[in-house]
């Protein structure tokens, strides 16, 4: 039996972004572990676990605000990788990649959101 987040294809998306993630912050300079690469993980985990959370709450309007959340998130990580990408540290083609992927899971969860907020309590 599957949970009705794990049917979600955001969800799926998200844990996509976060496993690219992990292998990037691997990749990242030393000095960086306890900074950029602390956040940024914690940020880009949080995406998926707040949709998840989400889908356990009674109302629409309570779904939305965890599906705001996992927005927000993705943002955080989006402010991360522009820095690393200033910085050097990672690549244009691999900004570029997670800059797409990021655009469809924004475009996924804002149709969730409004999905949500126009739910029937």
């Amino acid at each position: 039996m599957l949970f009705s987040f794990e049917k979600l294809d955001v969800w799926l998306e998200a844990r996509k972004f976060y496993k690219i993630i992990h292998k990037v912050i691997s990749e990242l300079p030393h000095q960086e572990r306890f900074v950029i690469c602390n956040q940024l993980q914690r940020a880009a985990l949080s995406i998926s676990a707040n949709i998840a959370e989400g889908t356990s709450r009674k109302t629409g309007k309570d779904q939305a605000h965890f599906t705001s959340i996992a927005f927000s998130s993705l943002m955080e990580c989006l402010n991360y990788l522009i820095l690393a990408r200033d910085l050097n540290y990672i690549s244009i083609d691999l900004y570029n990649e997670l800059r797409q992927l990021m655009e469809k899971i924004s475009n996924q969860l804002n149709a969730l959101r409004n999905f949500q907020m126009n739910k029937l309590s």
